[in-house]
């Protein structure tokens, strides 16, 4: 048997396969054989057989579902992908960062740590990049082929691009908002193929959500509703915020694992603000404890998988003085008529530019701090941005059914101020074709949200 080549009775749910270092053969060196979880090992321990291994394939255990996501749908993303690149006159795509790779490979999101990875797609293949570290979880995780570089030697990752692209001629894909220079550098150095950014194209198709992705979402801001409650029962004088934001985080973590039993559970989180730790929208969490009268941000992020929804809301400990409430109500009166604006055939920028008139009136637009909305997805604070269907002043993008997108004015006023503190409500609208819908049903506002203890 010839090695460094698929070798299995199928790429499917269920497949087994025997795996090989690059240019061995089984009665030679370099060998591990796998049938289904059991190892058979049939290699040396010759040293430089080890460290001239560059890749190979480790099918170890049984395919495993993509976790929240039907094989119809995937398959569905890389038809939409291949249609794209036979029109754009691509013979290949190699994506390298996580909500690329999430999105077409149907669920499998890498952990990095510092490591490449890879999913290369032509019209013939679709193939997940990984790093050893990982072994056969990815090739679990892909819709269908792994192959796993070694870290023996530098520059691996792209040695196996080449040897996967084979003889493939033609301009490939790549994602020039993700690719770093010195990666750029390399696959240049590596390949003759000439390198084309599909970032945009990418982003494009993952702007308009399936049915299914829409029916994680909604879950998902269930989960995020249900996180919120967990964290209002927390509240008290004297508790630090990290414990609030632990009690949302298991809440969520636990639903998310009674839905999906099926799926990774990794990256749901809370961001549990007080007093002056408002003031922006991403400020971690910390070790101040809570005093009556304080503002609160609550930030509840259930991630299936992936797939990111949030539940922000401002809240006030106890009492909330006139200045914070006049403050309060005002960010409100915005948020209320964002929510009126989302609807399908309205241009992003046209709601930015009447919302600042708004906060213009209540004299508070010089305290806004971003945008006030933006699209989900496969999203983090660490990967993926679907940055041409956010609700800001320079996005003329059109709203359409199949959309989702968040409604989340925000002002800041400084410390020392009159009502000092961070201001933020966020809800999220699902675009259908008779009208949005907000699936966000946690309440917001001062006659819900002023919790005593």
């Amino acid at each position: 048997m010839q090695c460094g080549r698929l070798s299995a009775v199928g790429v499917g749910y269920g497949a087994r396969a025997v795996w090989c270092g690059r240019g061995e053969t089984a009665a030679g060196r370099g060998v591990v054989a796998w049938r289904g979880s059991m190892v058979i090992r049939r290699a040396s321990n010759d040293i430089t057989t080890f460290l001239n291994t560059e890749n190979i394939r480790l099918y170890n255990g049984a395919k495993m579902p993509t976790g929240l996501f039907s094989e119809g749908e995937v398959s569905g993303r890389i038809t939409k992908l291949r249609k794209h690149m036979d029109e754009a006159g691509l013979a290949a795509c190699l994506f390298t960062s996580i909500h690329n790779i999430n999105y077409f490979s149907g669920g499998f999101t890498y952990c990095a740590f510092g490591r490449p990875y890879g999913l290369l797609v032509t019209p013939e293949k679709h193939l997940t990049i990984s790093a050893l570290v990982d072994a056969g979880q990815p090739w679990r995780r892909s819709a269908q082929d792994n192959i796993i570089y070694t870290d023996w030697k530098r520059d691996n990752f792209f040695r196996t691009v080449v040897q996967e692209l084979g003889v493939t001629v033609g301009a490939m894909g790549v994602e020039e908002d993700h690719l770093s220079l010195q990666a750029a550098t390399k696959l240049r150095t590596h390949l003759t193929n000439k390198l084309i950014d599909v970032s945009e194209a990418t982003m494009r198709i993952r702007m308009v959500k399936s049915k299914e992705e829409i029916a994680v979402i909604k879950n998902s801001a269930a989960t995020a509703d249900l996180g919120g409650w967990a964290c209002a029962e927390a509240l008290g004088v004297g508790v630090p915020e990290y414990e609030v934001a632990l009690a949302g985080t298991q809440a969520m973590v636990r639903n998310i694992a009674k839905l999906y039993p099926d799926s990774d559970l990794m990256d749901s989180w809370v961001w549990f603000q007080s007093g002056i730790n408002t003031d922006g929208a991403h400020n971690p969490v910390t070790t101040r404890r809570l005093q009556s009268g304080d503002i609160l941000s609550l930030n509840c992020f259930p991630m299936p998988q992936g797939y990111y929804t949030a539940l922000e809301r401002t809240w006030f400990l106890n009492h909330c003085s006139d200045h914070h409430l006049k403050n309060w109500e005002a960010n409100v009166a915005v948020h209320k008529r964002g929510l009126e604006l989302i609807r399908p055939g309205v241009r992003c920028s046209d709601i930015a530019c009447e919302l600042n008139e708004l906060l213009a009136q209540f004299g508070l637009l010089k305290y806004r701090s971003f945008g006030y909305g933006h699209s989900f997805g496969v999203l983090s604070h660490y990967y993926g941005r679907e940055a041409e269907l956010e609700l800001r002043e320079d996005i003329e993008t059109v709203l359409e059914p199949g959309m989702v997108i968040s409604m989340e004015p925000m002002i800041t006023i400084p410390e020392g101020q009159p009502g000092a503190g961070g201001y933020r409500e966020h809800d999220i609208i699902v675009i259908n074709d008779d009208g949005p819908e907000n699936i966000t049903h946690f309440p917001f506002g001062p006659e819900h949200n002023i919790f005593k203890t």
